[in-house]
Parts: structure tokens; sequence; C-alpha cells
């Protein structure tokens, strides 16, 4: 494991609020090396002392019992200020650095991924064994993604480069690997022979406040389509793969993402909706609306198809928002009715299909919906009612920050968690024609209120397991319909 980290973005907000409370709790559980040190880099002028105070500030609500773990954090810190443009800068100010192989953590806008990997590469800190980490985006398309994986390639190679998505660190999203491919019930049911569909949904209640100038080059497709749901996808519709080695699982991810079917002009309108959050109301409080000078949008649904053996005529329905009603992350597997019905009640136009629902956050649940007469009457034993079949744990297990288990990995040098190159273009491409369509269709951007689900355009892109506000969700009965 390699001992020295070099952070960059100190001062942002990503490692105010995961990145530094993460190597907290590794240093107090042990995790990390006895040598650890961290060199803290950031705009901000500070000096060392004041560095430490103003972190001091940010992490000053920690327990009781990690006191003694933030002072070891300061103690092992050193902050520079350094403009990441400034090649020459950067080397001279790094190079004291490289005396051991370190991990190199660049947690900045994407248009300083390419200056950064220079002055690292000048400075004698991408030798190997040193790494890379890059946070995402990587790029703002196909074209300026190809152009920073070229830099990259140019100064380390591809084993050392540690693209990173949190949600892959997340303990929920890499049981979905142990669901698949850990049970025989779901491997022999997940194709397009027995599921009718597939929901992945993304829901935020936060807005883009102090984000708006990011959000208004980016939106919500490319900050987290690209990204975290076609991640979720792949590991959802990926084909086993023949070791649990991460370019084995890389492999199989990096086969759907190109075998996603390209947008075309011609889908826009009945297979996306964009949406963009005006004044409203989220967990009681009145919030304003996004009204940066751009068109972009904030809520964004999408219908995608993979063109392949397995999932074939299969739509994948992906929705995000900012200012939805709850924060929540889940999964929702629909399957096909059964082939003969024979019950009267409910008749088969009325029977629930089964659906399979994997909450992935706040908690964390795993629901399979079933039809049942254990509800019923003796004398009506074939009366048949939905049942739910709880597959959750009794109670939801402490987990680490997922960052946690990403820095320990990154600084290990076990890439199966982390994004490669040939994944992110993938995913740039389909992303870009998604992109093109909406340009060359001229597709609007509705209105939703903050603490809505959304535009009503998109009320068939939402399962029935969301409330939808009087929307009328995909699969759910028109009103005054009931079952017998």
């Amino acid at each position: 494991m390699h001992d020295t980290l070099l952070l960059f973005g100190a001062t942002g907000d990503l490692a105010q609020r995961y990145l530094f409370p993460s190597l907290l709790h590794l240093l107090r559980d042990r995790l990390l090396p006895g040598a650890f040190r961290i060199v803290a880099i950031g705009r901000s002028e500070h000096d060392d002392a004041g560095f430490k105070d103003w972190l001091r500030d940010r992490l000053g609500d920690v327990e009781a019992r990690d006191s003694a773990a933030l002072d070891d954090l300061l103690a092992r810190t050193r902050y520079l200020s350094l403009d990441l443009n400034d090649v020459d800068g950067m080397a001279a100010a790094l190079s004291q650095y490289a005396d051991r192989p370190s991990v190199s953590y660049l947690s900045t806008p994407p248009d300083l991924f390419e200056p950064a990997c220079r002055g690292l590469k000048a400075a004698g800190l991408l030798e190997a064994p040193s790494r890379l980490v890059l946070e995402k985006p990587i790029g703002r398309d196909l074209a300026s993604a190809r152009a920073i994986n070229a830099t990259l390639r140019s100064a380390l190679d591809e084993s050392r480069i540690f693209r990173i998505d949190h949600y892959l660190g997340k303990a929920p999203v890499q049981n979905l690997l142990a669901l698949r491919f850990g049970n025989t019930l779901m491997e022999a049911v997940w194709q397009h022979r027995w599921i009718a569909s597939v929901d992945i949904i993304v829901a935020e209640t936060a807005g883009v406040d102090g984000r708006e100038g990011y959000y208004a080059n980016y939106g919500a497709l490319r900050d987290m389509v690209q990204n975290h749901m076609l991640q979720l996808l792949a590991l959802i519709a990926m084909e086993a793969p023949s070791e649990l080695c991460a370019d084995c699982i890389r492999d199989e991810k990096t086969k759907v993402l190109r075998a996603l079917r390209p947008m075309t002009a011609a889908d826009v309108a009945t297979d996306s909706v964009r949406g963009r959050y005006g004044n409203g109301v989220v967990d009681g409080e009145a919030v304003n609306g996004f009204t940066h000078d751009s068109d972009v949008e904030t809520f964004v649904a999408l219908r995608a198809y993979i063109d392949n053996w397995r999932w074939a005529g299969v739509p994948f329905r992906l929705v995000t928002g900012k200012r939805m009603p709850s924060r929540t992350t889940e999964v929702v597997v629909s399957f096909k009715p059964v082939s003969h019905w024979v019950f009267e009640r409910p008749d088969r136009a009325h029977a629930r299909p089964n659906r399979l629902r994997m909450r992935l956050q706040p908690e964390e649940t795993i629901e399979l919906g079933l039809m049942g007469s254990l509800a019923a009457p003796e004398w009506g034993a074939t009366e048949l009612q939905p049942m739910s079949l709880d597959l959750s744990m009794s109670s939801t297990p402490a987990r680490r920050i997922a960052y946690e288990r990403l820095l320990v990995d990154a600084l290990k040098g076990d890439q199966t968690l982390f994004v490669r190159d040939d994944e992110v273009e993938a995913a740039w491409r389909w992303i870009d024609s998604v992109s093109s369509a909406w340009q060359a269709a001229a597709t609007p951007v509705h209105d939703y209120p903050a603490g809505s689900w959304g535009p009503a355009a998109a009320s068939d892109f939402l399962p029935v397991t969301l409330s939808t506000n009087g929307h009328r969700r995909h699969g759910a009965k028109p009103a005054g319909k009931q079952s017998k």
C-alpha cells in the first residue's frame, strides 16, 4: 500500500464532505500505513497552520472517539497553494514528494486534468508504481474524454489510472453482482424472455445550490446519467465475468455500454423527457428554482435499449432529478406475466406482475412482489392478492463512506471498483447521441415544481413504487378501475 496521498482540490466541497472524513475514519481504524502522509493542494492562499485551522473548523463536529484521529490527520497533512496550469511551478513545488511511490487524487474540474497531469509528470510523481485518481466527469463529451485519456496514457499506463465513481464504492451497489451471479433463481430469469422492463431511479432532494456554473455546462444528463446511472445499468445487464478480477468485470460492463442503441431525433419525443425545477417546497421548506441563464436540464428521463441477445426489446428506464420529494436510489425489475392465467379473482387484466425492487439508498431494502392467496379466507383460497417477500436484512449495518473503500483500493492498487478508459468513452458515445438528438429535435425543457416527481410528461417513466403526486405511472391502473 502506498503511503503518500497528494490531494488536489483540498479546499473543495468534495474534500470537505467526504475525502477528509474518510481519511479520518481510516486513520482511526488503523487501515492506513504508519508513515502515511497527505499533501493537500488548493488555490486558497493558506499556510500550513492556516489550512489546518480551516480544516479543523470543518471537521470540528467529529465524535469524541475521533478527536485523537483528527489530531493525527492534521499532523500528517501539509498544505500547498498551487496553480495547476503552471507546469513549472507544480514541478518545483512537488518534486520533493517523488522520494517514494504516491497516489495523486485530482478532485478538480475536468478542464484541469490535462495540465495537472503534465505538472505531475514533470515533478516525477507519475513514474511507476505511482498512481493517479480522477473524479468524474471525465470530460464533457466523447471528444474531450478522448483528449483527457490520451494525455493520461502519455504520462502513465492504464493499470495505474483510477477513474473514480463513488457509486461503485457503495456496498448495496456491489451487492448487485452478488444477487446476479450468486443465486440460481436470479440468473435463470435474468433475460428478455422473463423480464418486461428495468427501472433505475436516482432522486435527490438537493438542488444545484453553489454549483450553478458547473451545472449550467453539464446538466443532469452529463452529471448523473453518463456515470452513476450507466454504471448501475452496466452492472445489472452485464454477462457473468469469468472471474472477479478488475479487467474481467470491466470487460463485461464495456460490452453492455457499447450495445446501447444510439438515440435519434425521431426517438426523443417518446423516449426522453427533460425538466428543470422551479420554486416549490421540499421537506416542508420553500426553495427557489434553478434560474441560471441556460437551457440545461435538472431532470431527465430516458428509455434505453441494449441491442444484444440477453436484453433485446427490454426497455431500461432511467430517471434522475434534483429537488425531488425524497432522496432515493433504487432499481425495479418488472417481470412478464405468467403464460396462462387460471384465476378469476383477479382476472388476468388486473393481476399485478412480479417485481424485484432493490433500494440502494437511503435505506437498503430488497423486496420481491408476488401474487398469493395467504390473505384470502379458507373458502376463497383462489383469490389472489399482492404479497411482498422481504429479502432485506433485519437491520441495516453501519456502512462506511463509499470513499473509504475507494481510497484504500487506490492506495493498494485494486482497480475493480474503478472505471476504465474504454468504459468512459463507450458511455460518452451514447450520451452524445442523446444530446445530439435533443439538439436536432429541439427537445424542450419542461418546468416542474421543486418537491414533485418531475414534469407531468415524465409520468410514464416512473415505476409504481414511487408516489407521483397525481401523475399516472406506467403499470398503474386508471382511476375508477379496480380489481374484482
